[in-house]
């Protein structure tokens, strides 16, 4: 359909006012030349004063129902400069009812056949504009938007138009206490859900989506909800034979939505602050998911493997090492106080320290003890193995910044035994990029004002080991316990 057949069936009061303002003897060319004049907010301002709006949603309503797909993109894309700051055309869209018409072009990509991605980034880069606005414009929206078409909108997997839901979605919610507990509810947590599977599906390219999961999960309890409206998810086809994993499995976007959980906590470790319920459930996570991964192959890729159960073992890790971290930081209050407190009533050090003790040693220690993996990678018998690159890195992690300036911890580490075994894991592992310097920060933590923990040190006994030149830098020695067959460190002797 040529520009002459669109001009044949618009009305008069649409085309005329396109033409004359931007003196231009066709639509196309019209909103064309006007899309370059409202990229300035002074351009905007001037065709505000001309009421050029009413005009455009008008013609947007006459091109959804005669398809005209090429002239409906400029006409969305002009409706969406327009309101871009401009209060006024703001303004003027809610008066005459803009959402509804753009959510009636929105429902018929949506349903079609082949959705249009780009036509519904540009509807839903419209309502983005003008949800910024203010109150009245984001109630007008989310009134009509919640839940339905919010929902079938997310699942268009497509990182078009992703990007500008979430920021709708956001803004609206963000500071209105009513629509963030609809958010929050049944019906929003199933919204979010779906942006979840849609993102984990396509990616993301802006903060939208780390902003609206920070709010629900980090700063609100909802994490445990998200996550278990997940968990229905076809069998991942991508596990390895190597990798044994049992039937209650994680799904991939229960394992990614912790990534990104991991990520934000990570990026505003002094900003936000994880509740004690949010930091036991992360551990029941990590709890469950050690016991759905079978320890008996060594892997070298890092997060994340491909492998929901084991990406979801190592992301719940990384969370409560941030969560311990944070507890050293200058602004720690209370509630970082309680949360660490919490894991550590649960068993954490416990958890920890045995699954490090039942890994077999660091690449260079096994060397020394001429411990050494046969050619297909295989652990010795009643030795576990990283189930990926940093797994023993991220166990050090946790455990040296629980034992930050905590001396209940320190003196319970040393009670367990825990001080050779840490002690062990000072070395450079290729398998575990910077286990030396988490091994260096928890025996610093460790021995910190800490006379009996440094007494313990300074008492260890050379009884037959062996050099290696990682382990002697730290005026040690690698040495084989008699009693248990497995390697430790003790002190080497000062010249």
């Amino acid at each position: 359909m040529g520009n002459e057949a669109v001009e044949a069936y618009l009305p008069e009061e649409v085309v005329q006012p396109l033409l004359s303002s931007a003196n231009a003897s066709s639509v196309r060319e019209a909103l064309e030349a006007l899309i370059e004049t409202s990229r300035t907010a002074a351009g905007r301002s001037g065709l505000a004063s001309k009421n050029i709006l009413a005009v455009v949603l008008r013609l947007t309503r006459e091109l959804w129902q005669h398809p005209q797909r090429q002239v409906l993109v400029l006409s969305l894309k002009f409706l969406r400069n327009l309101c871009a700051g401009e209060v006024v055309n703001q303004d003027l869209f809610v008066e005459q009812n803009g959402v509804k018409v753009i959510l009636e072009v929105l429902r018929t990509e949506v349903e079609s056949s082949v959705p249009n991605s780009g036509i519904i980034r540009m509807g839903l880069q419209v309502l983005a504009n003008v949800s910024l606005a203010g109150e009245k414009h984001q109630s007008s929206m989310w009134m009509q938007c919640f839940p339905n078409e919010f929902l079938d909108l997310a699942r268009v997997r497509s990182r078009e138009t992703i990007d500008p839901l979430c920021m709708i979605v956001y803004a609206c919610s963000d500071g209105n206490d009513a629509f963030m507990a609809e958010l929050c509810g049944e019906d929003g947590l199933g919204l979010v859900a779906e942006i979840v599977r849609t993102v984990s599906a396509v990616g993301f390219g802006e903060m939208w989506f780390k902003l609206l999961l920070s709010r629900i999960c980090l700063e609100g309890p909802h994490l445990p909800s998200l996550f278990s409206k997940l968990c229905t998810a076809p069998a991942p086809s991508n596990t390895e034979e190597d990798v044994t994993v049992k039937d209650d499995t994680f799904s991939p976007e229960q394992a990614y939505l912790l990534s990104i959980v991991a990520e934000i906590l990570n990026e505003r470790l002094e900003e936000v602050r994880v509740s004690a319920d949010i930091a036991s459930f992360v551990f029941e996570v990590y709890e469950r998911s050690v016991g759905l991964v079978e320890f008996h192959s060594r892997r070298k890729c890092g997060l994340p493997t491909g492998v929901a159960n084991i990406d979801v073992l190592g992301y719940s890790l990384t969370i409560l090492r941030d969560v311990c971290a944070q507890d050293g930081l200058g602004d720690a209050d209370d509630s970082v106080q309680t949360a660490v407190l919490a894991l550590l009533s649960r068993g954490l050090l416990d958890f920890l320290l045995d699954l490090l003790r039942d890994l077999e040693p660091p690449a260079i220690v096994r060397k020394a003890i001429k411990h050494v993996e046969n050619e297909e990678g295989r652990a010795s018998v009643g030795s576990k193995v990283c189930p990926y690159g940093g797994f023993r890195r991220d166990l050090v992690a946790v455990i040296a910044n629980c034992s930050f300036r905590r001396r209940h911890v320190q003196d319970e580490i040393r009670e367990k035994g825990g001080i050779p075994l840490l002690l062990q894991q000072c070395v450079t592992d290729e398998d575990n990029p910077f286990l030396r310097e988490w091994g260096l920060w928890a025996i610093r933590n460790l021995l910190l004002d800490n006379p009996k923990n440094q007494q313990e040190v300074s008492d260890l006994k050379l009884e037959g080991s062996v050099d290696v030149p990682e382990v002697a830098e730290l005026g040690l020695r690698v040495e084989l316990d008699p009693r248990t067959g497995r390697p430790k460190l003790v002190n080497c002797p000062r010249p």
